[in-house]
């Protein structure tokens, strides 16, 4: 019996790793790590003064007409990447119509908002800037501010080498877009891809087991678990209208087809765990319940409490390392700076 013993525990040793790799070959058929490297951006090259000035334009308040909102009051790098509000508050104190998604990882999605309305990160810059309920700003004044300090000039000279003119609206979203594109958060799952057999519990694995198999993965796979396709929010059975608001028809909004009522883009799910409150609503805050209501409005499949459970920790594991950003200091207004406004304009 001695001799028994240690070759049980030998071969239930090596019945672990064989698991992991099984689920692993299952996970890559649906899933991708993060990349290595910053991601190429479409005609925007990437470089470090690019990267330098999108970081003070991101963090700069006075890109808002108001002088008080910046990119980083509705994407919070310290809280998950977002503001952890049902919905936005913008300019003049006003409540924005949806939750704001994260920005981190976003370079990664299909598509920007939860609609799918900016391609990519740099037509996604210029949307909250001129909305009014955001930002109220206009091309010309961002232009006017950013012209008035000469220190941003350089910076967008050295950025932008070799433009007669660099200070333009479109730069100021290319440079915020290449900044962005640093935000990649590298997580526990990431290292499971990629061949680490314990970087996921045994929970956080049953639970990705379940991911794929309940049909969790049909929508929220690729690199980001989501951020690409465009689906029914109710697909099986429409949740409350608290959860999904009538008079918000998602991606019809820009389609104005019929068929895309109450469609939106999946959700990308890393760093899920730090982003609530949840959905395009943003009504609920615990992400058990989020889980549970995506279960039986997408799939038509309650969860027993164990199974949400494992999911949950299986999307726990999708919290990421968040890159270090020190923060900028930002160039001093001059007598020519355009004066802040507070005024709403209906």
């Amino acid at each position: 019996m001695k001799h028994i013993a240690p070759i049980a525990v030998l071969s239930s040793q090596l019945a672990l790793p064989a698991q992991a790799n099984e689920l692993r070959e299952t996970a890559l058929d649906w899933f991708q790590p993060l990349p290595s490297t910053i991601p190429a951006l479409r005609d925007n090259p990437i470089t470090p003064e690019k990267i330098e000035l999108g970081k003070a334009l991101f963090f700069d308040p006075r890109l808002s007409a108001s002088g008080v909102f910046s990119c980083y009051s509705c994407h919070n790098l310290t809280t998950g990447g977002d503001d952890n509000l049902e919905v936005s508050i913008g300019h003049g104190w006003q409540k924005g119509p949806r939750n704001a998604p994260t920005v981190l990882n976003s370079v990664l999605n299909g598509s920007q908002f939860w609609d799918g309305r900016a391609e990519d990160l740099r037509e996604q810059a210029k949307g909250p800037i001129q909305a009014g309920v955001e930002m109220a700003n206009t091309p010309e004044n961002v232009v006017a501010t950013l012209s008035s300090m000469p220190q941003y000039s350089i910076w967008f000279q050295e950025a932008f080498d070799g433009e007669e003119d660099p200070v333009t609206f479109e730069n100021m979203a290319k440079a915020i877009e290449a900044f962005e594109a640093t935000l990649l958060t590298p997580a526990p799952f990431d290292a499971f891809l990629n061949g680490v057999d314990d970087a996921l519990s045994d929970d956080a694995q049953a639970g990705l087991a379940l991911f794929v198999d309940k049909g969790c993965a049909s929508c929220h796979s690729g690199v980001n678990l989501g951020g690409d396709g465009y689906y029914p929010f109710g697909l099986i059975e429409k949740p409350g209208a608290d959860v999904l608001p009538p008079d918000d028809k998602g991606r019809f909004a820009v389609t104005d087809t019929v068929d895309d009522e109450y469609v939106f883009r999946a959700s990308p799910l890393r760093n899920v765990s730090v982003t609530a409150p949840y959905f395009h609503s943003g009504v609920v805050w615990d992400l058990s319940v989020a889980v549970e209501i995506m279960a039986e409005s997408q799939l038509g499949e309650p969860l027993t409490e164990q199974e949400t459970a494992q999911i949950v920790a299986f999307l726990d594991s999708l919290t990421g390392d968040v890159p270090p950003v020190t923060l900028p200091v930002l160039p001093a207004e001059t007598s020519t700076t355009p004066r802040p406004s507070a005024e709403i304009i209906q």
